[in-house]
């Protein structure tokens, strides 16, 4: 039904005596409003479901279902429970008037009725509910906005012009940890701000004061004690009057941006210097040189010198070698290091070593415990330059504690998420291996810390540090795919975190790699798309006599099958690789020779499964270790050595034998050693 919207209001009119209901319905009619008119209380409940009026003039003496029971029922049902009605009724008993106050009635009007009275009451009652209408509007939008500012992630909070928090939303709950309840009539000063940032405070008051608003970055705490910097935005609020009253205030968690910015900038800035540092170090390698050749020479070609000036050759000779150190130390930062060949290491050694040296020749003052775990995986670098990382940094743990403390190196697998690679550029998704180094010193402020890599940077007095020892830490761990965090406090000590990338091989006793087939310089075909399983793979099978290729992905692994292809022993694939997976792979080798030895390689596909479908002679489930992989190997090799044998004569079977390059012990048909 369609109400014009130019009507004063719509009244439903209940009454069972027509001559009521003509003579209101032509003053109500008359006086602006839309008029509906029903006679019983059936006919009302049905109408006002259909369109709810404004407000319901009823009769109260009516047959079978009376005012009173009418009302009931409108005011029991969700379409017309908040429809205004006014009883009209003859009679007088306080107890009856009563009666339909209790039912939900808002008035009564007497009869005989006075038409101004009528008018007067109508719209009386019609503004009330214009009214109670607008303020549950309000109510709503207040409710929805609440909810709004409770959804949203920034922290909303609202204090008077005394500091006092008025208002705490879900997000400053998540991101300070204290609750509503606990913040409200907290002073937010000493809540959330250290004291240091007091003064801070006092000139942003006196600029919100000026302009009516101000934003910027603020370090603030939370209730665990955690520092967190927050870009802050103020408003100042005020009332009707436009005097101020309370101050508005959105927080947002930077912390994470301005670390991530913080480690930008200091990549930056290493990378700077290293590049400034290998060009002085080139330049300083081309100068000492002839210095160190012409001491040298001149020792040769004048022999019968005095022994003064002998002495100053060998000073020249000694400080010309002591600096190309220094130069190969910036070198190190500069360009990482280039050691010998890359090897499995197995880091628990390490730790032996070093826990020898610091018993034996740190002080007594300095108490020293290890927690190195028993199963951590192997990396793969040089061990060298590994054992010269740590002896740094306990070296430079050891000088933090002059007057003695604790000194704790810990070890452990770890798996660094997709988050946690965000919160460090130089971290990537994967194994590692991760190395602490604690002491309880004298510690670094954060200006320290920040430059500590740097080379030629140093904490120490002259003459006891040249400030190379850290940047060639961090110069050997990122030539090995690493990168070390460091945290420290003023007065409570420092802490040293090194991650390197692991490879889970299972470190196999002497005694237990005796007994590993070995391989006789047959050709294997290594395909996965990680380089560093590709590359421990390769190593491992190269210490047990066979020989490599890899390729990165199927397309490179067909090129090389199609020019090594009446080389290749045996094939290793794995099955998840991007553009062509392994088993397209696999399909497209076998079409180049129906006869090729796969060995199918997975993490996720199942192995029966794999065999099946591909018709792969083997399956290897990584993590693999060497034992695996050299166990598998032999068995696919063995197996083609039976079948070709059956096959065929000896005569062929010898063919067989040196063309694939296996040696077994010398037999004869009746004297099997297979």
């Amino acid at each position: 039904m369609n109400i014009d919207p130019t009507q004063k209001g719509v009244i439903l009119i209940v009454d069972d005596t027509p001559t009521n209901l003509e003579v209101l319905f032509d003053f109500l009619a008359d006086s602006g409003f839309t008029v509906l008119v029903a006679e019983d209380g059936e006919s009302a409940i049905a109408r006002a479901e259909y369109a709810p009026p404004d407000l319901i003039l009823l009769d109260i003496l009516m047959p079978r279902m009376d005012g009173f029971e009418t009302c009931s029922c409108l005011k029991a049902n969700e379409l017309t429970k908040d429809i205004p009605i006014i009883f009209m009724t003859a009679l007088s008993e306080t107890v009856d008037k009563v009666k339909g106050l209790n039912l939900g009635a808002v008035d009564y009007i007497t009869k005989p009725l006075q038409h101004e009275e009528v008018l007067a009451r109508i719209e009386l009652h019609l503004r009330l509910r214009n009214l109670t209408k607008t303020l549950q509007e309000q109510n709503q939008q207040i409710r929805e906005q609440a909810a709004l500012l409770d959804i949203t992630t920034d922290a909303i909070l609202v204090k008077d012009l005394d500091n006092q928090i008025r208002f705490w939303n879900k997000g400053a709950e998540h991101l300070y940890g204290w609750k509503a309840i606990e913040a409200i009539g907290k002073n937010v000063n000493q809540l959330l701000y250290p004291v240091e940032t007091q003064s801070q405070l006092q000139n942003l008051q006196e600029s919100l004061a000026l302009s009516g608003s101000w934003q910027g970055e603020l370090h603030q705490v939370t209730k665990e004690g955690k520092e967190i910097i927050v870009a802050s935005r103020w408003t100042l609020m005020g009332e009707q009057d436009g005097q101020p009253k309370s101050i508005l205030t959105v927080n947002t968690d930077i912390t994470e941006k301005k670390q991530l910015e913080a480690q930008f900038l200091r990549a930056q800035r290493l990378e700077s210097i290293g590049t400034l540092a290998g060009g002085i170090a080139h330049d300083l390698n081309n100068i000492l040189t002839p210095i160190l050749t012409a001491a040298q020479l001149l020792q040769l070609k004048l022999p019968n010198i005095d022994e003064r000036s002998q002495q100053m050759f060998t000073t020249i000779e000694t400080n010309t070698k002591r600096g190309a150190a220094l130069v190969k130390q910036v070198l190190q930062f500069a360009r990482g290091v280039e050691g010998k060949k890359r090897t499995i290491v197995q880091v628990n050694h390490l730790f032996s070593e070093i826990e020898q040296i610091v018993q034996e020749t740190f002080p007594k003052s300095i108490e020293f415990s290890t927690n190195i775990k028993s199963d951590l995986w192997a990396i793969v670098g040089d061990a060298t330059h590994l054992h010269q990382v740590l002896m740094n940094l306990v070296v430079n743990a050891r000088d933090a504690m002059p007057d003695g403390g604790t000194l704790k190196i810990s070890a452990e697998n770890v798996f660094i998420d997709e988050h946690y690679a965000r919160m460090n550029l130089e971290a990537s998704v994967g194994s590692y291996i991760m190395i602490s180094v604690a002491d309880t010193g004298i510690g670094m402020s954060p200006k320290i810390v920040d430059r500590i890599f740097e080379p030629f940077f140093t904490t120490k007095e002259f003459g006891k540090g040249t400030g190379l020892g850290l940047s060639t830490v961090r110069g050997i761990i990122t030539s090995h795919g690493g990168f070390v965090n460091v945290s420290s406090n003023v007065g409570r000590g420092t802490e040293f975190k090194v991650f390197l990338p692991a490879v889970e091989v299972t470190a196999t006793p002497v005694a237990e790699n005796l007994e590993l087939p070995k391989g006789n310089r047959e050709l294997v075909l290594v395909v996965d798309d990680e380089s560093p399983i590709l590359e421990t793979t390769k190593i491992s099978l190269e210490s047990y006599n066979y020989q490599v290729l890899t390729a990165s992905d199927g397309i490179e692994a067909l090129a090389l099958y199609a020019q090594y292809k009446d080389d290749i022993s045996v094939v290793l694939v794995d099955m998840m690789m991007p553009s062509m997976d392994g088993a397209l792979t696999i399909r497209a080798l076998q079409k180049m020779n129906p006869h090729v030895l796969i060995i199918g390689v997975s993490g996720l596909v199942a192995g029966d499964k794999l065999m099946e479908q591909a018709r792969v002679k083997a399956f290897l489930s990584k993590p693999y270790t060497t034992k695996e992989l050299l166990q598998t190997l032999h068995s696919v090799l063995f197996q083609d050595v039976r079948n070709t044998k059956s096959a065929k004569n000896w005569e062929t079977w010898d063919r067989v034998r040196t063309k694939s390059i296996i040696y077994y012990p010398e037999s004869t048909p009746n004297n099997d050693h297979f």
